[in-house]
């Protein structure tokens, strides 16, 4: 195998190789990436068993067909302090040592053979669904955010993609939950007839987020039995979906909290972040103090003091006190795109409701916490 390819293309995918492939892994092939040169184009494809990324570069010069796999974390590295805009000149010397020379740099990389490397079969019958690909990022954007950790219960640690329908028409809709917050966000899709109800695994969510922030071209999916398949360009992300049952979300989402709050987001945010400097752990609850016409927001850390801040807002019911995780409602304030966000209360123990005026697609749903 011997070939020449731009240094800058083979980063950029080598890029998102690096989010696939595991570090530390018990089988050594799954830290390498697979280079294959074939129909006069190089396809670099890496895995960690339940992720597969492909991705293809078509611009190279060719002088001998041929595969290897090499380590994918050494061969980013060095491709990052090589300049940029360099010819690289691939050649594999042996089965084991892949040669890679550029201006005046040299290097010899150790190979593992491709027989070793997972093969995949590529069955997806489903027909593929072509997806706003801005509005798809929103959609992974506003729910990852309220992907649970927790591993005891695996089937909360992706977001949950299904079809609803509203006003006779379909929407592909994302939730997610940690059972403390939860997050939904929809979009319009056609032919969605065929489309089963998945989870999306938590590192896959993130994965392809980072992919369709950087890759230009047209979304498509493609599901099967226990499999979902994104293409975007030269690019796919074949993915293993989550074995489990989501839970049904629609029972704490509150349907008749009557108190409205509404509040600049950016002022909300900055004031939160300000405050809740004083708690070190950030485990402490910030407390809101809600009237007419304003929200006191006040931080009390039993080791490091407290901090208390006044914000304009409005309120159409009666003074209210009610606590929440700092965190959690930053994380939701921050992905609000009207310049006001809307809270709307029952009282201070049930759920809130939160919604978003520039986006009636979307809302989230936050616990008080008892302080």
């Amino acid at each position: 195998m011997q070939f020449v390819v731009k240094r800058d293309l083979l980063l950029k995918s080598l890029n998102f190789v690096q989010g696939v492939v595991e570090k530390k892994n018990t089988l050594p092939i799954l830290s390498n990436v697979l280079l294959q040169i074939k129909d006069k184009k190089l396809s670099i494809i890496a895995t960690d068993l339940d992720i597969i990324f492909y991705d293809e570069i078509t611009e190279i010069k060719v002088i001998n067909e041929g595969s290897t796999t090499t380590s994918a974390a050494i061969l980013y590295d060095i491709l990052r302090k090589i300049s940029s805009n360099s010819d690289l000149n691939f050649n594999l010397k042996s089965e084991n040592k892949l040669s890679l020379k550029s201006d005046n740099s040299d290097f010899n990389l150790l190979c593992l053979p491709t027989d070793n490397f997972p093969t995949f079969a590529d069955e997806f019958e489903n027909r593929e669904i072509t997806l706003n690909k801005g509005r798809f990022l929103k959609l992974l954007n506003k729910t990852r955010i309220s992907i649970s950790n927790d591993d005891t219960r695996h089937y909360l640690n992706g977001v949950f993609l299904h079809i609803t329908e509203a006003n006779g028409q379909n929407f592909l809709t994302g939730v997610a939950t940690d059972s403390h917050r939860l997050s939904s966000s929809s979009l319009e899709i056609n032919n969605a007839e065929e489309f089963k109800s998945l989870i999306l695994p938590r590192k896959t969510v993130f994965q392809l987020s980072t992919l369709l922030t950087e890759i230009q071209g047209e979304l498509l999916m493609q599901t099967s039995e226990n499999k979902i398949k994104f293409s975007l360009g030269n690019t796919k992300l074949i993915s293993k979906v989550i074995d489990g049952k989501f839970p049904d979300y629609k029972k704490v989402v509150p349907t008749s909290n009557d108190k409205s709050l509404v509040v600049s987001s950016k002022e909300f945010i900055s004031s939160i972040e300000r405050v809740a400097s004083v708690s070190l752990d950030r485990k402490e609850g910030v407390k809101l103090s809600i009237a007419k016409d304003h929200i006191q927001v006040s931080v009390n850390s039993a080791n490091s003091g407290e901090g208390n801040e006044k914000i304009n807002a409005k309120f159409n019911s009666e003074n209210m006190n009610i606590s929440f995780n700092s965190k959690y409602l930053v994380d939701i304030a921050s992905e609000i795109e009207d310049q006001n966000l809307k809270m709307n209360f029952k009282d201070p123990v049930s759920p809130v409701l939160i919604e978003d005026t520039a986006d009636k697609n979307s809302y989230y749903v936050i616990m008080p916490m008892k302080i």
